[in-house]
């Protein structure tokens, strides 16, 4: 008897990394890290239960990148020395030992930092305040800062630490880096026609306001592409504005999606609120489909993919290689084996969804995605 929804327990290849499932846990931020970035037992523990349960594939919250200003909330983990990297190693060994394969999210949170016990000051492409506020969850309050608009020396900065931290993830084992250019972090920032305002090559045209994440993801191939895999997560909404939408529409995408997937990247990660819905009503195609169309690489779609028909749907449809699940994996961190053995899936969320001041309650008041980093 074949098992149900058979597709996603295929097997796939992303950037020469080996998959037994076409499962993936998508990066959420945890903020439980200790006060230096340090992963702590109860991480391991969390990220161990999901290989246990049967996830292909984990991809890390959103883990800062140097010691700078990419950090963008308390208890965030880094990956930005090798301190970071030796703590993250006993984790790496722990996912692998039960069989998953781990990729590290590698995060500048630009101007929607709003916990960095190093500096005040944030850096976007323009000194514009993101929208709405920061978020409760996550320990903070009131409005973002208005950023301090990024030099020619800051943005080197960034693309050399970018970099650095894809060596130190390699060191600590992990089998692949994801580049965050989604949900409105700095990358996303500079792809953000209301939030960069530039004159020079970084402002203007879509071409111009793609061209931080594509060097960056260039940047990152060539150091570390012939040892790990390499991709891009990429998204319209963000955690200060989850109505955003490319004013370009299709012709965006086509822009965007060609242009990163000719960086020497590996995969593309799209993240909407529902994975199968259209990115734009004039082209009735998801994101996970433009990117594909475009960008001609292994794609991970990620957005209420809840239902394991919805989830082996996208697969089966050819726009997406990999479905990444948030909230049921959350509710569910053995949703595969579930699935695969036609266990009934529990709807119900987990009081630790976050570190220590967490709750359920105050989740719900903001209304938020889990899928924020």
């Amino acid at each position: 008897m074949r098992p149900p929804h058979e597709t996603l327990f295929e097997t796939t290849t992303i950037g020469g990394v080996g998959l037994a499932g076409r499962v993936a846990l998508a990066p959420m931020t945890r903020v439980s890290a200790t006060a230096d970035g340090l992963p702590t037992d109860q991480m391991a523990s969390y990220y161990r239960r999901f290989a246990e349960g049967g996830f292909a594939l984990l991809i890390t919250e959103g883990l800062y990148i140097d010691e700078k200003t990419s950090q963008g909330y308390l208890f965030q983990p880094g990956i930005a020395n090798s301190a970071h990297a030796a703590a993250w190693r006993r984790i790496v060994d722990g996912v692998h030992d039960r069989g998953a394969k781990y990729f590290a999210q590698l995060m500048h949170a630009g101007s929607q930092s709003q916990g960095n016990p190093r500096t005040t000051i944030t850096w976007g492409p323009s000194a514009i305040r993101p929208n709405g506020e920061q978020l409760p969850m996550y320990r903070g309050s009131g409005p973002f800062r208005v950023p301090q608009a990024m030099t020619a020396e800051h943005i080197a900065q960034v693309r050399g630490a970018f970099v650095n931290a894809a060596r130190q993830a390699r060191d600590a084992g992990f089998d692949g880096v994801e580049i965050h250019g989604a949900n409105g972090y700095l990358l996303d920032e500079f792809l953000t026609d209301y939030l960069n305002t530039r004159t020079d090559d970084y402002g203007g045209n879509t071409a111009n306001r793609v061209r931080l994440a594509a060097e960056v993801c260039h940047d990152v191939a060539s150091a570390v592409g012939g040892d790990i895999a390499v991709g891009i997560r990429i998204s319209q909404g963000k955690v200060s504005d989850n109505h955003h939408r490319w004013a370009g529409g299709e012709d965006d995408a086509a822009a965007i999606f060609s242009t990163l997937a000719g960086t020497g990247i590996d995969y593309i990660h799209t993240t909407e609120y529902r994975a199968l819905a259209p990115a734009f009503a004039e082209s009735g195609k998801s994101l996970a489909q433009l990117a594909k169309q475009y960008g001609k690489l292994p794609v991970i779609a990620n957005g209420h993919l809840d239902d394991p028909r919805d989830a082996a749907a996208i697969i089966e449809s050819g726009a997406a290689d990999v479905a990444a699940l948030a909230k049921p994996a959350l509710a569910n961190r053995d949703w595969p084996h579930r699935v695969r053995t036609g266990q009934p899936l529990s709807p119900d969320l987990p009081a630790d969804l976050f570190g220590p001041i967490a709750n359920l309650k105050e989740w719900e008041v903001v209304g938020a995605s889990t899928t924020r980093t």
